[in-house]
């Protein structure tokens, strides 16, 4: 019972960060301090690492963007120990040609047996590079 309480506060903490997190930090009480985080681009280990991915997310959206959101779509427990995140990344670069950047992805975070995240790995629908190709493209293109 104990367990399940503390993964509705992971899911009810998960809700209130992504949807800010180009605008603000997230809260890190609900990670281990050896998190192992992978997407497409980046594969590390501990929370001091966890803690510059998201200020450098941050960094990059207020350089490069003129909008920049993170649209959570549904967040839920979808295994004892497992949460998946749907979302989707959408914005504007700060360039002449106002490039539209979007993609979809979704988070599925590992909880340890006190309730703390100790995975998350990230799952794009396109690579990278078929993201950045989008930086070159005129606004409206996909």
């Amino acid at each position: 019972m104990e367990y399940q309480l503390q993964i509705e506060r992971v899911i009810k903490t998960l809700k209130q960060d992504l949807p800010t997190l180009f605008q603000k930090d997230i809260s890190y009480n609900i990670y281990t301090q050896d998190i192992y985080f992978q997407d497409p681009v980046n594969k590390f280990k501990y929370k001091f690492n966890y803690r510059i991915i998201f200020w450098t997310l941050r960094f990059h959206a207020r350089l490069f963007f003129n909008q920049i959101y993170f649209d959570v779509h549904e967040i839920s427990q979808s295994a004892e120990d497992t949460i998946l995140a749907k979302w989707t990344v959408r914005g504007v670069l700060r360039v002449p040609w106002k490039a539209g950047v979007f993609f979809n992805g979704y988070s599925t975070y590992k909880l340890n047996r006190n309730g703390l995240i100790y995975e998350h790995i990230d799952t794009w629908d396109r690579k990278p590079g078929k993201i950045l190709k989008q930086f070159f493209m005129k606004g409206g293109e996909s």
